[in-house]
């Protein structure tokens, strides 16, 4: 039997959330596994070679644990005209920025990225957007990597235990970023984070990681004390120094023109929650389900926003904790947390 992480074996029962995008660095990843939390890498949307050389990178950074996140391949949502009225909608949004919509495509590299999990062996793998395969799972487990499984509602967990996953991470309604719902046309759910944990923790037998809304050290401990074995931050990194978040977005953090965050598909054709800007107020009402396809529309609108300063053209993905973000080096972070 090959060792495996496990996570009682981590010394502050803090997992760094995967953030696609940027602020999931391999520095970022190192510095919550050097305080003695389980890192994660953002590999959901790198392409497998960019994935390996983040991989690598964090190894030389930490002897700690480091975990990836996968996206779980999407089936095909959206019509062609659909994705033609959206374009239209989004058409004086591109002129404006002078840019070219992005086109619609669903690649997936996903076989690639598993390969390259399974050749480079972080201490763990998480998956989103649905449950990896039994067959997957065994393949991971007999090569010692710990498979979480992100779920958003009982069923799911129950769903990604019987696929074969370690543990799962139960992720509440406060959770910045995409929502890991298993299916992308529902809305999703908002059960409170501590009913969601207590619920799978009497519905599934394996350990549990609360996730969502978690910004200090006291929702930490709260989550702690219905029963999580360890609690996922992911907003209150994106100030870290190590965090690779881009300067639009840092600043909108603690700019006091934002005042909440909201849930949005316009973005990225799948539920996810950031700051309320321009962009969520006006094109909202045409967003379409259809992921990787719409983030891949919007993307190059997002990049010219970022390039001249401007945070109501981009998506300031964000939990519902933003408030309390602090900058500082990860560890501090960390330890603060889990005190």
């Amino acid at each position: 039997m090959v060792d495996r992480l496990a996570l009682t074996d981590l010394r502050a029962r803090i997992v760094g959330a995967p953030m696609a995008g940027g602020p999931s660095t391999p520095a970022l990843a190192a510095a919550v596994a050097d305080a003695g939390g389980l890192g994660f890498l953002a590999g959901g949307m790198l392409p497998a070679e960019k994935l390996a050389h983040e991989i690598v990178a964090a190894k030389r950074l930490t002897t700690g644990p480091v975990g990836v996140n996968l996206f779980v391949p999407q089936r095909h949502l959206g019509t062609l005209a659909q994705f033609t009225a959206f374009a239209a909608a989004l058409s004086n949004e591109a002129e404006n920025y002078g840019v070219p919509l992005g086109e619609p495509r669903h690649e997936d590299d996903f076989g690639a990225k598993l390969e390259v999990v399974c050749d480079l062996r972080p201490e763990a793998v998480s998956f989103t957007f649905g449950s990896p395969t039994k067959v997957q799972c065994r393949r991971l487990t007999g090569l010692g990597i710990l498979t979480f499984g992100t779920v958003t509602t009982v069923r799911e967990a129950e769903i990604a235990l019987l696929c074969g996953v370690d543990a799962v991470a139960a992720q509440g309604p406060g959770a910045g970023g995409h929502r890991a719902t298993f299916d992308a046309l529902a809305e999703p759910a908002d059960d409170p984070l501590d009913d969601l944990v207590a619920g799978v923790i009497a519905g599934v037998d394996c350990p549990v990681v609360a996730a969502g809304g978690l910004a200090t050290a006291a929702d930490v401990s709260r989550v702690r004390g219905v029963g999580a074995m360890a609690a996922q931050i992911g907003t209150a990194l994106l100030l870290a120094d190590e965090a690779g978040s881009n300067p639009v977005h840092r600043a909108a953090l603690g700019d006091p023109q934002f005042t909440e965050t909201v849930l949005t598909r316009a973005f990225t054709g799948r539920y996810a929650r950031a700051l309320r800007n321009r962009f969520i107020d006006e094109y909202e009402r045409h967003a379409i389900s259809g992921f990787p396809e719409v983030a891949r529309m919007t993307a190059p609108i997002q990049s010219a926003a970022v390039r001249i300063g401007d945070p109501h053209g981009a998506s300031l993905w964000a939990g519902a904790g933003f408030r309390h973000t602090k900058t500082g080096p990860a560890a501090e972070i960390v330890c603060e947390l889990a005190a």
